[in-house]
C-alpha cells in the first residue's frame, strides 16, 4: 500500500477543512473581502444551505471524518475502509459538481473559498481511482 496516496488525500481535507472553517465562522463579508464580491454573492445567495443547514458547515463534518478514514486505512489497511473512503468521495464530489453548477450557470458568481473545497474534492476522488497502489 502507498502511504503517500493517502497521505495526499488527508493534506486535501485539511485544507478544505480550514476553508470550510473559515467561512463557518468568520462573517461572509470579511471572509470574502467585502459585500461587492462574487464570492460574498455566493455566500449569501439562495443556495447557502441545503436541507436548512449552511453547506459550509457539512465540509465541518465531512472532512474529519474523511481524514479518520484514511488515517485509519494507513494504518491498518482493509477493503471495507477504502470503499467507505471512495463512497464518501464519491457523495462529496456529487455534490461539489452541483455548487459547481451553481456557481458557474446559475449564479454567475464565483467563491474562491468554494472552488478550492469543490476542486479539491473531485481531485480526491480523482486520485482514489487514478493513483495505483502497489
Amino acid at each position: 500500500m502507498s502511504k503517500t496516496k493517502y497521505v495526499v488525500l488527508i493534506a486535501i481535507f485539511f485544507i478544505s477543512f480550514a476553508i470550510s472553517a473559515i467561512l463557518s465562522f468568520i462573517p461572509a463579508e470579511q471572509a470574502c473581502g467585502g459585500t461587492q464580491t462574487t464570492c460574498y454573492a455566493v455566500q449569501i445567495s439562495q443556495y447557502e444551505r441545503t436541507l436548512g443547514v449552511n453547506n459550509n458547515y457539512f465540509g465541518l463534518i465531512a472532512f474529519p471524518i474523511l481524514t479518520i478514514l484514511a488515517l485509519s486505512y494507513i494504518h491498518k489497511p482493509k477493503k471495507y475502509k477504502k470503499q467507505i473512503l471512495t463512497l464518501g468521495l464519491f457523495l462529496g464530489s456529487a455534490l461539489a459538481v452541483y455548487f459547481l453548477y451553481l456557481q458557474f450557470f446559475v449564479l454567475d458568481a464565483l467563491c474562491r473559498y468554494c472552488l478550492v473545497v469543490d476542486i479539491g474534492t473531485l481531485l480526491s476522488l480523482g486520485i482514489i481511482f487514478a493513483w495505483k497502489e502497489k
